[in-house]
């Protein structure tokens, strides 16, 4: 690990002044933390957001829920208010990582570095989240950009995402075994305005998968999309499963996912 400096600001607008341009924010560190360690990436100054009140913490009003930034996916997954108004999130959240990985990462973290296989970015994509910073924002389709890539502009920090509540949800995930990312996960959400099918960990950023859309809104049924196929030429392929592979477990999920929402 290289050397850096270390600050642990109180409240947001402190944290984005001491931000410099070779600097990072620290989050849950879950990802930060060993790149560092490996030397795969440096920083000349860690931010540490831990101590910033104002970026925790889960709320639920009208039609939405909003979710702090540094709210760590444990308490999201157990969330008595996320259980009842969003089921799909709270399940969503119980199965990222371990119980070590639950307890430290945060949502913000997680979606600010926009792994293609987490499994936040099917769920803001899903149920079409915003994501706010300290500068402006964000719809979730314009926020994931490509791999590893999002709108987010240097030194620019994430405060919280809004969820708007569905008439109904589900998520279902082919988890890598050692890992437990998503080697495909897709999220299903009927709205008011329409259905919305994403995909994570399938290609190298989240997708919509309209086709699938399109047949869950005139019938929102397992059978709909169990036999709609992706094209795998875009899709990811590696030691963990070919590009096909991945493609047929979007079918499968989707239909798993359309089951667990009712």
């Amino acid at each position: 690990m290289y050397s850096f400096d270390y600050v642990r600001p109180s409240g947001i607008s402190e944290a984005a002044s001491a931000m410099g341009e070779d600097d990072r924010f620290l989050a849950g560190g879950q990802t930060l933390l060993p790149t560092l360690k490996l030397r795969l990436a440096q920083a000349d100054k860690l931010v540490d957001l831990g101590a910033i009140a104002d970026l925790k913490g889960i709320s639920v009003s009208g039609s939405e829920i909003t979710i702090g930034a540094m709210t760590r996916h444990a308490d999201v997954a157990s969330s008595a208010d996320v259980k009842s108004a969003l089921p799909a999130l709270a399940h969503l959240a119980s199965g990222i990582g371990d119980p070590q990985v639950r307890n430290r990462g945060t949502i913000g973290g997680s979606i600010a570095n926009n792994d293609p296989a987490a499994d936040y970015p099917a769920a803001l994509v899903g149920l079409g989240a915003t994501v706010h910073t300290n500068k402006r924002s964000i719809a979730a389709e314009d926020f994931f950009v490509d791999l590893f890539e999002t709108a987010l502009e240097e030194g620019e920090l994430i405060t919280k995402v809004t969820f708007p509540i569905p008439e109904k949800a589900g998520y279902a995930k082919f988890p890598n075994p050692a890992s437990r990312f998503a080697l495909t996960g897709v999220f299903v959400a009927k709205t008011a305005s329409g259905v919305r099918v994403a995909v994570t960990g399938a290609g190298p950023c989240v997708f919509r998968q309209k086709e699938m859309e399109a047949a869950l809104t005139s019938k929102f049924s397992a059978d709909a999309v169990a036999n709609i196929k992706t094209d795998p030429a875009a899709l990811n392929a590696d030691i963990h499963a070919s590009a096909e592979y991945r493609a047929n477990l979007v079918s499968v999920m989707a239909a798993r996912a359309v089951k667990a929402a009712g």
